[in-house]
């Protein structure tokens, strides 16, 4: 009896989509929030409403994406907030001192990339724990970006506002960057051999160097290319912001991505993670934020919210990963 009961249960799971099974919890959670918001408030399901939650995580999107890549390698960096935090108030202190947009941008980007390019150097060759060496940066970064605007909202009034409040085809630009951003991370976890490399390392990194994998390229790359998105995420913010201010991006914004990766399932050992997941975490984290808004629930309670999340995520990872 105990032995026909196997193949009955791996055909019914079998039949279900491989992103169902795996992220079901999340999807689940997901809709009963979107159903309890919805039955206590008209405005939850409200085109606007909807498309505010959509500017809102396009930022975390876009940082969520390069870190999930990171994770699945076995690294983690948690100066992506504070490194968001440095650009946008780089970018505004460029264009108010009269740089073109294009220039402006370009130069965040570069310099977004250039701080994940050093804090991969620090974990790669001087072997220092990504935990440590990240924090570390992040508290740097986070007292450089205060230095960088003085500590005073800068206004870029008009500028970027195409890229803040433009549309494409009817859909926010923002949005549109987090979804391009997002699609070519997935595209390259799934079908390019640089993610085979980031999830052959994370899995064992040691039999991934043994292998031919060039483990410190890899790292490096993966590092730098968290501190570009990291870049593009601050310029998103001064975008829909229209300002510089003091409090924007740093730490919260950083647990947050690490949240909404961990919800997602990505390993934090490394070696498994998927995309599909990580965008439900950051859906999942807006839609969390969006409630408790509209239902005018005490603003305090949203942290709380999020440090629970993370924690019951973080334990069911753990569980999940030695039931493996």
């Amino acid at each position: 009896m105990t032995t026909a009961a196997h193949p009955r249960r791996r055909t019914i799971g079998a039949a279900l989509p491989p992103g169902l099974v795996r992220h079901g919890g999340v999807l689940g959670v997901l809709l009963l929030i979107a159903v309890f918001t919805t039955s206590r408030s008209d405005v939850f399901l409200t085109a606007p409403n909807l498309l505010n939650v959509s500017r809102q995580i396009a930022v975390v999107a876009v940082l969520a994406a390069g870190l999930t890549l990171l994770m699945t390698a076995g690294g983690i960096d948690f100066s992506l907030g504070a490194i968001a935090a440095v650009t946008h108030g780089v970018t505004a202190q460029l264009i108010v001192a009269g740089v073109a947009d294009w220039a402006a941008v370009a130069l965040a980007l570069t310099l977004g990339a250039a701080i994940g390019l050093v804090n991969g150097t620090v974990v790669t060759v001087f072997r220092v724990t990504p935990f440590v060496a990240t924090l570390a940066s992040s508290t740097i970064l986070t007292g450089v970006a205060l230095l960088v605007i003085g500590g005073q909202s800068i206004s870029i009034g008009e500028h970027l506002g195409g890229l803040g409040f433009g549309e494409l085809l009817g859909v926010p630009v923002l949005i549109v960057i987090a979804a391009a951003v997002c699609l070519a991370v997935g595209l390259a976890m799934r079908w390019s051999a640089f993610g085979r490399n980031a999830f052959a390392i994370g899995g064992n990194e040691n039999a991934a160097r043994l292998s031919g994998i060039p483990v410190v390229r890899t790292k490096l790359l993966l590092y730098t290319l968290g501190g570009l998105l990291a870049g593009l995420g601050g310029v998103m913010l001064v975008a829909r912001l229209g300002a510089a201010s003091p409090g924007t991006g740093g730490l919260h914004l950083e647990l947050t991505v690490v949240a909404a990766v961990v919800i997602g399932g990505t390993a934090l050992h490394g070696g498994s993670g998927t995309l599909v997941g990580t965008i439900l975490g950051v859906l999942l984290l807006g839609v969390v934020a969006n409630s408790l808004n509209l239902l005018q629930i005490n603003p305090y309670f949203q942290d709380v919210a999020l440090g629970t999340v993370l924690m019951v995520a973080a334990v069911a990872n753990h569980l999940r990963s030695r039931r493996h």
